[in-house]
């Protein structure tokens, strides 16, 4: 597959790649509201232990978090993978048919 019909496949599929992103954000966004005390002028107050928890987390490498934490990503980037792969095989039968 040459690199123009890998630029192609990749720019078809970016409007559901980021459709994907922006569930991944709205849910993470749920999350970070219901875990949080909401005040009475809108803002949210959260928990020291979360804080401490996400700063550890932002501060370690990938490498480096528990298995768990490792699954949490691998999760969310599975949400991409099909979306990815429809991309590739439709690339691959385009150029096996122009062949």
């Amino acid at each position: 597959m040459e690199e123009q019909q890998i630029e192609a496949a990749l720019n078809s599929v970016l409007e559901r790649l980021a459709a994907i992103e922006h569930e991944r954000w709205s849910h993470w966004q749920k999350y970070l509201h219901k875990s949080g005390l909401r005040q009475s002028d809108g803002s949210l107050i959260i928990s020291s232990e979360l804080i401490e928890r996400w700063e550890r987390q932002i501060s370690t490498a990938y490498a480096e978090l528990s298995e768990a934490e490792k699954d949490s990503d691998r999760d969310q980037v599975r949400k991409y993978l099909p979306v990815i792969k429809k991309a590739l095989l439709t690339a691959l039968a385009a150029q096996t048919t122009s062949s």
